[in-house]
Formats: structure tokens, sequence, C-alpha cells
């Protein structure tokens, strides 16, 4: 989903062996790939779009943009080193798992995603099961519209507490720091991706969703009925829902006809700015 040149470039820089020498670039390629993603998920919105938007789409725009304003911000100011400088600084050291156990550099890069992965659907399933992290995760849900700006809707405690999961996984699994830099590029694109409000015929979508999770797939998981909205957790590889039994494939009222959001918070005031930072400390919805 990177252009062809970042894409080659991440490939080269794999195969080479020479994994830091991307850290040069990497905020120019994280940027430019947030960028292109976004334009051409925008552009597909608008040419073949699934459900009409029940909220204004300017209204929920500035908010989720600004929440993702935030995001950007408080780790660099908050955290002296983020999952990229910890598996470097790890493979210095020679600590973590995957720095013990000798295994090609193609075949630790793709167990690291994989597991990379696997832990960010057990993170989303744990924000769904215990309620002290439901009350941070459930202004995610409080968006009543899909579309590619829900997938930056989280609320800042969320991405810190997500943050100190993954450099514990990190920590743990020692992965190479271009492994990890792959991983949050794909993640962030993918997120995009299945929050995306635009159509994909039935055959194709079937198709892709035996591997990774599509816009229709991941639309049940905001589904207003709990039982729905507590499946298909997946961002990126939809294995894991099927393996561990939380896959359901249609919204009992059909694509076009289940509710998205969360009860008792089915008010436009909810997309705003002020109402989302302040969601965790307010009475409501229980998971």
């Amino acid at each position: 989903m990177c252009g062809t040149r970042d894409t080659a470039a991440l490939l080269i820089v794999a195969v080479s062996g020479y994994h830091m020498s991307f850290l040069q670039h990497e905020t120019e390629i994280r940027i430019g790939c947030f960028l292109g993603i976004f334009i051409i998920i925008a552009v597909m919105e608008n040419v073949v779009p699934r459900r009409p938007l029940i909220v204004k789409k300017s209204l929920r725009w500035f908010g989720n943009l600004s929440v993702q304003l935030v995001n950007g911000v408080i780790p660099r100011l908050l955290f002296p080193i983020l999952p990229v400088g910890m598996a470097a600084l790890w493979t210095q050291k020679g600590w973590g798992l995957l720095n013990t156990v000798p295994l090609p550099a193609t075949a630790a890069i793709l167990l690291s995603l994989l597991v990379l992965d696997m832990a960010i659907y057990a993170q989303h399933v744990l924000f769904h099961r215990i309620y002290f992290f439901w009350r941070i995760h459930r202004m995610h849900h409080t968006d009543m519209d899909l579309d590619l700006t829900s997938a930056l809707r989280f609320h800042p405690l969320e991405i810190m507490i997500s943050l100190l999961i993954k450099m514990a996984v990190v920590a743990a699994l020692g992965p190479p720091a271009v492994a990890v830099f792959i991983f949050e590029v794909i993640l962030n694109g993918m997120a995009m991706f299945n929050h995306g409000n635009f159509r994909i015929p039935a055959r194709p979508d079937n198709l892709l969703r035996r591997i990774v999770v599509t816009p229709d797939m991941h639309l049940v998981h905001h589904s207003i009925v709990r039982q729905e909205s507590n499946h298909n957790f997946g961002f990126n590889l939809s294995w894991w829902d099927r393996l561990f039994g939380t896959y359901q494939a249609e919204p009992e009222a059909g694509r076009e006809g289940m509710i998205i959001g969360l009860t008792g918070f089915l008010d436009v005031r909810y997309a705003r700015f002020g109402k989302m930072i302040l969601n965790p400390f307010e009475k409501g919805d229980r998971a």
C-alpha cells in the first residue's frame, strides 16, 4: 500500500541485512505511506460508498483528526524510546528471544510480524473484556459512522497503554527493528482500510477476508448489538478471529440495516473532540 519506491526500499533493507539504514528516513516513509493510503481510501469512499453517513462529515473528521494529532505528539513527549528504537537497542544488546535464537533475517521478520499482529488482536480482546480498559476503548465505538478517520479515533490513554503493551512484546521477542517498523506502517494502513466506508464486491471480499480483515468484516465489530461487537477483533490478519472463535461473517440486521455506535452514546455531540477526550470518565455503556 506504500508507494513502489518505498516498498522496494524496505525489501532491499530486509534482504541485504542493513536493518538500521531505514531509520534515517523513518519519518518520511511513515508520512508518505499514511498520506498515500489516506488519499486512496478517501477517493474510494466517494466513488463506491458502502453506507450513507449519519453525522456531518466535517464534524466527525475535525474531531477524529484532532485526536490523531494529539496521539501523534503525546508518545514522543512522554516516552524516551518507542518500539522501533527499542528493537534497535535490543538488537545491539543481544536481548530478547530472537536475538538469542539464530534465524535467517527473513524468517525473523516474518515471525515478528505474526507475533506482533497476534498481540494486537489479544490486546483488542482485552480492551473489550476488562471493564477498566473498555472505558478507555469505548470512545472508538461511539463513532456513529464508520470511515477511514474512525481508524484514528482512539483515546490518548489507549494509545499509551497500547504502546506499553507493544514495547513489552518487543522486549520479550527481540524482533528486528525493521520488522517493527514495517508492522507499524502496515497496521496503520490496514486500520484505515478496514474502517473504510467503501464497497468491495462479495466475491473478492470473501477471498480477501480469508487472509486480511476487510471493511465488511470489521463493520460487524462496530455494531450496536453487543454480541456482534464482541467479534472480529483483528485489524490486519483475519486468522486470529477464526482461530480463537471470535469470527462472525455478517451482522444479523445486514450490512446496510445495522446500527453503528454504542448504546447511550447515540448523539452527534460525541463526535466533538472535547466529548471524546472526556468519554472514559462518563457514565454509560458496559462491555
